[in-house]
């Protein structure tokens, strides 16, 4: 029984220092502040502010119970120390504890400040003509399987296809509590090596892909950002799927260009012109936060989303697939021989690394 009393103590002792990192006072407060606007009448003027506030309570809310449920296990743990005869529940349970405690450790690491919003992802083909491209669509199977495995719900915002295969250029939102946090780390240039499937001899190919991640904002998230009518330059075009056949009979899908910055964005995946609007309204105002936070050096290392040329020397992770298997993250060192589970969506090791290195 001294093992299980060590291990209690241990998760006793993370369990404060958590209590500090999570500040549950706080969150309390802000639940009461929830309530109050979900009570209010006025509150269903506006649908879309309503269900974000609901779902905004309904979160807050599980995280809390989660954690005084987990005290609450913790305690009787230490209550049972004692009791031989429950030696081998004992231990299953402070297994079921660990889990649940390390769960909570991670999220003590998503405290940006725009951590738990939805992420957008963009994923462009680099070097490497139609391998890179077919690589874009590899990644961007990749990181939808995650999105589901974590409950996420996904959509495409606009997509490129390649001309022989894959996808030029992609991009999607990941719509989940902390989905913004969880990704933010995987802004980079991703590099691949493999038989190529496109060349008849079966060549070693390198190709590169770049992936962008950007937290899904509104106007009342950036204030002292101001995006004026006069400096924007709407372009509508019609929606098409892959191989070019229109899928609208009207000019449905925006292309958004930013006069002062150049940045361009696009939106096809609504079926109204109205939505692809705001859609590509959020992803010109995610670029401008991220060139703004990027313009200040002191900031630089958190954002994780700086440009990089999707070129030699610049990737952030390896996924060599031949004449051996590793996939191989360059900054924190993590490595795995799985490929085949890392490319269906088995990327939680990698991603938990990287969250602890900040």
């Amino acid at each position: 029984m001294q093992g299980a009393k060590q291990a209690i103590d241990g998760l006793n002792a993370r369990l404060e220092k958590l209590k500090s990192a999570i500040n549950l006072p706080e969150k309390k407060r802000n639940l009461e502040i929830l309530e109050a606007k979900s009570a209010d009448p006025s509150l269903w003027n506006d649908q879309e502010k309503a269900k974000k506030v609901l779902q905004e309570l309904a979160d807050l809310k599980k995280e809390i119970v989660d954690f005084e449920g987990l005290t609450g296990m913790v305690t009787v743990l230490k209550d049972l120390v004692g009791e031989e005869s429950l030696a081998q529940n004992l231990a299953a349970e402070i297994g079921k504890t660990e889990k649940l405690v390390k769960k909570f450790e991670l999220k003590s690491f998503l405290s940006g400040k725009y951590d738990q919003k939805n992420a957008i992802v963009s994923i462009h083909a680099g070097q490497g003509g139609t391998e890179a491209m077919d690589w874009v669509s590899m990644l961007l199977r990749m990181y939808l399987r995650y999105g589901e495995k974590k409950g996420w719900r996904t959509e495409i915002l606009d997509s490129t296809e390649g001309g022989e295969a894959g996808i030029k250029s992609t991009t999607f939102r990941a719509e989940g509590k902390y989905a913004y946090g969880y990704l933010k780390g995987e802004a980079g240039t991703h590099r691949l090596v493999r038989q190529s499937p496109f060349n008849a001899d079966k060549l070693r190919q390198t190709s590169f892909a770049l992936v962008e991640i950007l937290p899904e904002l509104e106007a009342v998230d950036l204030p002292d950002i101001q995006i004026k009518d006069e400096d924007l330059d709407w372009q509508f075009f019609r929606s098409s799927s892959k191989g070019g056949q229109n899928v609208q009979k009207v000019s449905t899908a925006v292309r958004l260009t930013h006069r002062p910055t150049g940045i361009v964005v696009s939106a096809q995946t609504e079926r109204f012109q109205a939505q692809n609007r705001a859609i590509a309204l959020n992803l010109l105002r995610g670029k401008l936060w991220l060139l703004e936070k990027a313009s200040a050096e002191k900031v630089k290392k958190g954002l994780k989303g700086n440009y990089r040329p999707a070129s030699w020397g610049a990737q952030i992770r390896s996924y060599v697939l031949h004449p051996y298997k590793m996939v191989k993250d360059l900054r924190t060192g993590v490595e795995t021989g799985n490929c085949e589970a890392v490319l269906d969506g088995e990327i939680d090791e990698f991603i938990e690394a990287e969250l602890k290195m900040v």
